[in-house]
């Protein structure tokens, strides 16, 4: 008889080998960008803590409990497709994708009213930060539903584990973006 042993190293990865390289790339660049705007707020301590107060942390803090519940409705449909509740696990994937619309709508009205105040990119350094993170952010939400989209559509364990790990960035990136953009 031969024993199994545990995959190691990359095997032992959840999903896919090419989610996890788009993943870690993603998380650079926004690693990248959050490490630009802390150096760049140095130069202009006050500045910054002037223009983060045109910024409505209560409508970011409502999506940050948006998304993470999203996250958790994505980790909810991977146990019930390795379970084999299907319909279920499209069900919650489909809850985890309108929270994620929930969050582009909040997100367009954080933006509309910066707009109706003037607010630009050119403002401040803060806004073209602020803008540039947030709307970066905002584009991996729109492909984090599609991916949800097509999981629900093609659901295997494997395939909701792969957008179910995409997704997962989706949050951890605004779980770094909103404290340090909208509280520090």
């Amino acid at each position: 008889m031969s024993e199994q042993t545990a995959p190691q190293g990359i095997d032992a990865l959840p999903g896919d080998l090419m989610m996890w390289v788009l993943i870690v790339s993603e998380l650079l660049v926004f690693g990248a960008g959050l490490a630009a705007f802390m150096a760049v707020r140095v130069t202009d301590p006050v500045g910054f803590a002037e223009a983060q107060g045109h910024l409505n942390a209560t409508a970011a803090g409502i999506n940050t409990v948006v998304l993470v519940t999203s996250g958790w409705f994505a980790a909810l449909a991977l146990r019930c497709s390795e379970t084999g509740q299907i319909g279920r696990a499209r069900g919650l994937l489909g809850a985890a994708m309108v929270l994620g619309l929930v969050f582009l709508v909040v997100k367009w009205l954080e933006y509309v009213a910066k707009s109706e105040l003037g607010i630009t990119f050119e403002t401040h350094d803060f806004f073209l930060f602020y803008y540039m993170l947030t709307g970066f952010h905002a584009m991996h939400v729109i492909a984090g539903i599609v991916i949800l989209a097509l999981v629900a559509w093609k659901i295997s364990p494997r395939n909701t584990e792969v957008g179910a790990a995409f997704w997962h960035m989706v949050d951890l990136v605004w779980v770094l973006l909103f404290p340090i953009i909208y509280l520090l």
